[in-house]
């Protein structure tokens, strides 16, 4: 008896959010990835400032993109990454 495999296909792939560059309001943005992830204010600053971090992960699209746009709106740089895709490194 042969063995067959089956490649499965996911609709959503899971997604990594990626803060790249804080931006020089650099307490707001610790605010949102303090929100988004529930740590505290001093481990969200922290995480803020070694940019690129990945903030949050295993997201639908639709999470990754909305968080994304919250970090965005507090004048930070971010992506939604596909689980798989490396973070930028820094140059």
């Amino acid at each position: 008896m042969a063995d067959e495999y089956f490649l499965l296909v996911c609709d959503d792939v899971p997604h990594d959010v990626v803060l790249t560059d804080p931006g020089p309001r650099v307490l707001d943005v610790a605010q949102v990835v303090r929100r988004l992830t529930g740590l505290s204010l001093w481990s969200s600053k922290a995480r803020a400032t070694q940019a690129p971090a990945v903030i949050l992960g295993d997201l639908s699209q639709e999470a990754a993109e909305a968080a994304v746009a919250a970090l965005r709106d507090a004048g930070a740089c971010a992506e939604a990454l596909e689980h798989n895709a490396k973070p930028p490194t820094r140059g």
